[in-house]
C-alpha cells in the first residue's frame, strides 16, 4: 500500500505573522513549524522583551566590527585578546572561524593569539585560498611578527587540505609551526570538544611536520 502525504502551506490569520514566521524560519535548523512556536511565543512576551531582541538584533548586524589584527568579531578595531598585554603576540593559533576562539578561550589553557581564517579550503563548495584570510597571515609571517603557528582546525579532508597549504606558504621562512595533538578526535570540531581535552590538545601540541608523517 502507498500512501501520499500531500504537504499544503499553513494559514496565517495576519500577513505580518506570516512575514515573521517566514523571517525566522532562514535560520539554519528552523522549520515553518518551529518559526511559528517562536514567533508566537514572542508575541505573548511583553513589548519591551521583543523590543530588546529586535534592537539587540539589529546591533548586532551594524555595530559589531572585525578585529584588523585576528579578524574575530569585536567592538572596536582591535579586539580584546589582541589588546591584551599580558598575550604573547609571537604565538598564532590558525582557527576556522570565532566559536573555535571561544571554545579555546574556555579552557583558559592559551595565552597566544589568534587568526581567524573565516573558513577552510573546500573546492566541492567553491571555497578556494583566496576565499580565506591566508594573504594577511602570511604577510605576519614574512614581517617577522610570528614565532609559532599552532594549526587549530579541524581534523578533516578540508581542515588537513588548508593547514598543508598555509604550511607550504610559510615553510621558507623556518619558524616553527605545530597543531594541537589528537585528544580530538578525527573529524570533530573544536566547538563540540570538552574543555579539558581540548585543553590537553593545545598544551600537548605536536611539531606540524609530525602529522605531515603520519598521513
Amino acid at each position: 500500500m502507498y500512501i501520499f502525504c500531500t504537504f499544503v502551506g499553513m494559514n496565517y490569520a495576519s500577513k505580518y505573522l506570516e512575514n515573521a514566521v517566514n523571517e525566522m524560519s532562514q535560520l539554519p535548523g528552523i522549520g515553518k513549524r518551529t518559526a511559528l512556536r517562536l514567533v508566537l511565543h514572542l508575541l505573548k512576551q511583553p513589548e519591551s522583551q521583543t523590543t530588546a531582541l529586535a534592537r539587540a538584533l539589529v546591533d548586532l548586524k551594524t555595530e559589531i566590527r572585525f578585529c584588523k589584527q585576528c579578524h574575530n568579531i569585536s567592538d572596536t578595531d582591535i579586539c580584546e585578546i589582541c589588546n591584551d598585554t599580558q598575550r604573547n603576540k609571537k604565538i598564532i593559533c590558525i582557527v576556522e572561524d570565532v566559536r573555535d576562539v571561544m571554545a579555546i578561550e574556555n579552557t583558559s589553557q592559551y595565552k597566544g593569539v589568534y587568526h581567524i581564517l573565516g573558513g577552510k579550503i573546500s573546492p566541492i563548495d567553491g571555497v578556494g585560498p583566496g576565499d580565506l584570510s591566508i594573504t594577511s597571515l602570511v604577510k605576519k609571517v614574512e614581517e617577522g611578527a610570528v614565532d609559532e603557528l599552532i594549526f587549530a582546525l579541524s581534523s578533516t579532508m578540508e581542515g588537513d587540505t588548508t593547514n598543508f597549504y598555509i604550511y607550504k606558504q610559510i615553510e621558507k621562512y623556518n619558524i616553527k609551526t605545530s597543531t594541537i595533538a589528537r585528544g580530538i578526535g578525527v573529524g570533530d570540531e573544536l566547538e563540540y570538544a570538552d574543555e579539558v581535552t581540548l585543553g590537553r590538545s593545545i598544551l600537548h601540541r605536536v611539531p606540524f611536520e609530525n602529522s605531515l608523517k603520519v598521513n
